[in-house]
């Protein structure tokens, strides 16, 4: 039996009419763009509430630490970063991390 010359078709030949269709033909798929834009758009919305909402909290805790902090100084009669009486010690110990603490 001889071989045949002939190139056998295969799926990748046969012809459509992909990309001979524009949105205008086919409406529901511009407005299906326009649905996933718009879930797009409430996804994001959400997302920034939430980012905001951690900011404020942040805000909110570091006045807090700050409102604590200015007590506990008033508490040993330091005012501006100045201590009075024996609370005030001139050693510096390094902690693990390089940080200086005074005693």
């Amino acid at each position: 039996m001889p071989i045949s010359t002939r190139s056998i078709r295969g799926l990748q030949d046969i012809r459509t009419l992909e990309g001979w269709v524009d949105l205008a033909n086919q409406p529901y798929r511009a407005f299906m763009k326009i649905t996933c834009l718009e879930m797009e758009k409430a996804r994001r919305e959400k997302e920034r509430e939430s980012a905001l909402l951690r900011v404020r909290n942040i805000e909110e805790r570091l006045r807090e630490i700050e409102i604590e902090k200015a007590g506990l100084m008033k508490v040993l009669g330091m005012s501006g970063g100045k201590a009075a009486g024996p609370v005030a010690r001139t050693a510096c110990v390094k902690g693990p991390e390089g940080f200086k603490f005074r005693y």
